[in-house]
């Protein structure tokens, strides 16, 4: 479980740093050319790369601490993924655009569901081992 934690921590650390440069980091190092912004995926009404780092930081996150800050956590995960995007009005070479903050939104709101509907499917399949037994 600590090692999850510094995961989230790292991995947040990280997603900090890519928001707040004035470019692309993947683009500068792969393309050699800082205004190119490669998607994992073909985008559709979301960004894919928005909604594939916010959905791995969500579920690092609520697992590191669902326990013991389910509110704090959860407010976290939506305040970042807002502002995150809201910084890009002021970031040079960077823009403010809808797809990109629902998608860090839509990876937040999906890694919650799946979190809610795994904690429901364990608890019915630790209540039928019980009856087993």
């Amino acid at each position: 479980m600590r090692y999850i934690k510094i995961n989230f921590h790292i991995i947040n650390i990280l997603l900090i740093i890519f928001y707040l440069y004035p470019g692309s980091i993947i683009g500068c190092i792969f393309y050699n050319d800082c205004s190119l912004q490669p998607s994992i995926t073909r985008d559709l009404l979301v960004s894919s790369n928005h909604f594939y780092a916010f959905l791995l930081l969500s579920i690092l996150g609520f697992i590191s601490y669902l326990k013991n800050n389910k509110k704090l956590i959860i407010l976290y995960l939506f305040t970042i993924s807002i502002f995150f995007e809201l910084f890009h009005l002021a970031i040079p070479k960077r823009s403010f655009q809808f797809s990109d903050l629902f998608g860090n939104m839509l990876g937040v709101l999906i890694s919650l569901i799946i979190l809610i509907l795994f904690n429901h499917w364990r608890k019915k399949w630790v209540h039928l081992m019980k009856e087993k037994k």
